[in-house]
């Protein structure tokens, strides 16, 4: 496996954000996030994981799918994807593995959404290993590992002050290729993902479980659970007036975040709701995390990141949740 010192890794990373388009972990008001940088001496190298995942890039919180505009009787609409390629650098691996979960959905169902397609084709994944997970992260768990390169272009191993270098994609070799270092294609092995959490015929008996009204009782229905997690991918569509001076009638269709949490998500025509009850849609959740997602679409739906502890005002813990789970299963 090839080598690069931090030094080089510095002046490359320097020559992509003046080229534009490089994201990695900067100090945002003293919030760590990924976001775009200017310069490689904005980048943040010592860290856990940033506060939001880079679920974001690829599946906006709002983003703009159309715009309609009426003349008389001609409507023309103009479909509004995504252009500009970006570099993300610093990526961990829980949020390389949500990226894999939304492909199972976005990507490898039919019919595929062409605005996550577009971003994920434009973007090339720079990895970074882990070395000291944080004390919410449970990743292991869920089957992952802190140097799984699953998901990534170009992985990173560090090493005192050097960095072992992985191309995993033709994209990430290409990559490297133009830093100078011609770097053979090591696929990320397929693994087994074994995850320590409850077996899948244990859900459908715990669904009418009194614990899920009693651990509700602390949930505000806030929803930032849903907004900080790589793999919750709910979303509300709604058409938009825009002001025209020309006389014409204009719209926007745009896409928003949802989230399960919030008590409007499943209200319908006549205002009939079928989860009423804060324990029904906190249910939801983890049933669509753990049986759901799996039995529907393939992958798990946590990533054992750790930010839906961290971020919950409440302490509303999905470890807790495995647990209890687990003992039920037992």
């Amino acid at each position: 496996m090839m080598r690069i010192s931090q030094s080089d890794l510095i002046a490359q990373l320097d020559h992509l954000a003046h080229e534009g388009g490089l994201i990695a972990p900067r100090l945002v008001d003293g919030v760590l996030l990924y976001r775009p940088v200017g310069g490689a001496g904005e980048i943040i190298w010592d860290f856990v994981r940033p506060v939001l995942s880079i679920k974001e890039f690829f599946f906006a919180p709002t983003e703009q799918l159309m715009r309609i505009e009426k003349f008389g009787n001609e409507v023309r609409i103009t479909e509004t994807l995504p252009q500009d390629k970006q570099i993300i650098f610093g990526v961990r691996p829980c949020d390389a593995r949500g990226l894999l979960a939304l492909d199972a959905l976005f990507l490898q169902n039919e019919p595929a959404d062409p605005y996550y397609a577009r971003r994920r084709e434009n973007t090339t994944l720079i990895g970074l290993a882990c070395e000291n997970p944080g004390p919410t992260c449970f990743c292991t768990r869920m089957g992952g590992a802190l140097d799984d390169p699953q998901g990534m272009d170009v992985m990173l191993y560090p090493h005192e002050e050097t960095y072992a270098v992985q191309a995993v994609t033709l994209k990430g070799q290409a990559l490297l290729s133009s830093w100078g270092i011609q770097a053979p294609i090591e696929p990320a092995l397929t693994r087994e993902v074994v995850a320590d959490i409850p077996p899948q015929e244990v859900w459908p008996d715990q669904f009418e479980d009194a614990f899920w009204q009693q651990f509700s009782e602390r949930c505000l229905s806030c929803r930032t659970c849903a907004y900080v997690c790589p793999t919750c991918r709910c979303f509300d569509v709604r058409d938009e007036v825009v002001p025209s001076a020309d006389g014409s009638q204009v719209f926007e269709r745009i896409r928003t975040w949802d989230a399960c949490a919030g008590e409007p998500y499943r209200r319908v025509a006549g205002g009939h709701n079928p989860r009423p009850e804060k324990g029904m849609r906190l249910r939801n959740r983890f049933y669509c995390k753990f049986f759901y997602y799996p039995q529907q679409v393939g992958p798990l739906a946590c990533t054992g990141c750790g930010r839906c502890i961290d971020s919950c005002p409440v302490n509303v813990d999905i470890t807790e949740v495995l647990n209890h789970m687990a003992l039920r299963g037992a």
